[in-house]
């Protein structure tokens, strides 16, 4: 029977940036380990090296150059060096199993407390593409540290001042030396309003933070088509006042051509333009629309799940509620929607109805950190102490590093 060689056996690998997962020392054991061997800087810069692993906590690099060498790209270029990511390292090394790599993993509200910006916020970074999870467990997203490395980085380099074109330039670099995590960054339209840097999505801004601006370019166009709106609505009311129709009035029926000038015309253009509302803070036309695609084209869990979470932050508890039981009874898997509903019985007062929530969703994903997080502050509160106690150490072996792990860790001491 044969076996696998190691994985790095008889490369010279060395580390550049800072690591996230475990000190620099503790990465070349484990290189050592494996069959290869670690690569002081010099040889780095000679190009005296077969692989180079970049560290997620270094994630987008000041620049490529600064990190890498002029030998070593052009090594690269030539196929004669292989660039990988931490997450890649760790992979390699086997440590990446379906249990064990979500304990390095981050949920979305994990995320937004780690980085300190709403939910909201990560959902729409995923929904854009900007951060993409590692895996998916039944619909709740998962990001490794590499995509919180690049989070807080890039928020980092807009507060700093860095020119937009400079971060582009600086993520398209790198993107060529590492085409497999390549963002969509490129996407977005960077500019920059005084001293503020300004990222454009869709027709709204959005500052490094998470905060949503007005797009008064973008509102002064919409002004004025509803101006011309209004202007022909009264042109035909004055001709059918004077019971003279006009030819405009004849071609085409006044309602008709208000819902073609302002109405989506397909399913998709509804969600978009929901979103669209969403990410400019009006959450009440938001919802408007949700609802009106799902009476017009039927429900889907995944807009009763966004419904629902637009009703839970204006405080709609109660509508929330049957949203998020309407998701779970369309795709009884949909584990973020059990969960949330725990969220909701907590805020309503209904602990009981909240502990079997969340105690479902550890049902369909028994390791899901949050599930296990609020399950236990909930226990704790009706005085469960010793069934919280399990689920404060279960959540404490599944997310180590969470924002939340210091809370754990008081409350089992």
């Amino acid at each position: 029977m044969t076996t696998d060689p190691p994985p790095f056996q008889g490369k010279r690998v060395a580390f550049a940036g800072k690591l996230g997962g475990v000190s620099r020392r503790q990465a070349q054991s484990l290189v050592t380990e494996n069959g290869g061997f670690v690569m002081n800087q010099d040889d780095l810069e000679d190009a005296n090296v077969d692989m180079v692993i970049l560290g997620a906590e270094q994630w987008p690099p000041a620049t490529v150059d600064e990190l890498l060498p002029a030998s070593v790209l052009t090594s690269v270029a030539e196929g004669k060096c292989e660039v990988i990511t931490e997450t890649q390292f760790w992979g390699r090394l086997g440590l990446l199993t379906e249990d064990q790599a979500i304990r390095r993993l981050y949920t979305p509200a994990m995320l937004a407390e780690l980085l300190d910006i709403s939910v909201a916020v990560i959902r729409r970074w995923h929904r854009r593409g900007l951060i993409v999870p590692v895996r998916e467990v039944h619909r709740l997203p998962y990001f490794d540290f590499q995509e919180v490395a690049t989070a807080r980085h890039l928020a980092e380099l807009l507060e700093a001042g860095a020119s937009p074109v400079e971060i582009e330039r600086r993520l398209e670099e790198l993107a060529r030396y590492v085409p497999d995590v390549e963002r969509p960054l490129a996407q977005l339209s960077v500019i920059v309003e005084g001293r503020h840097i300004l990222l454009r999505q869709g027709e709204g801004l959005v500052e490094p933070g998470g905060q949503l601006r007005m797009d008064f370019e973008s509102l002064e166009q919409r002004a004025e088509e509803q101006r011309v709106i209004e202007v022909t609505r009264a042109d035909v009311m004055r001709a059918l006042e004077r019971e003279e129709p006009t030819e405009s009035a004849r071609i085409i029926p006044f309602q008709n051509m208000i819902e073609r000038a302002v109405m989506p015309q397909n399913p998709e253009d509804i969600l978009a333009q929901a979103s669209e509302y969403e990410e400019a803070g009006d959450l009440a036309m938001a919802i408007d629309l949700y609802r009106s695609f799902l009476a017009g084209y039927g429900l889907r869990a995944e807009v009763c799940f966004q419904l629902a979470e637009l009703l839970y932050r204006t405080n709609d508890y109660a509508a929330a509620r049957e949203r998020y039981y309407m998701t779970i009874e369309l795709d009884e898997n949909y584990v973020e929607a059990r969960a949330n509903l725990g969220c909701v019985l907590i805020d309503t007062g209904e602990l009981d109805l909240a502990v079997a929530a969340l105690l479902g969703a550890l049902k369909y994903h028994p390791d899901y950190p949050d599930a296990h997080y609020h399950l236990a502050r909930t226990l704790d509160e009706l005085g469960q102490t010793e069934k919280a106690t399990d689920h404060w150490r279960a959540f404490l072996v599944l997310a180590p590093d969470s924002p939340w792990a210091e809370q754990a860790r008081d409350r089992l001491s």
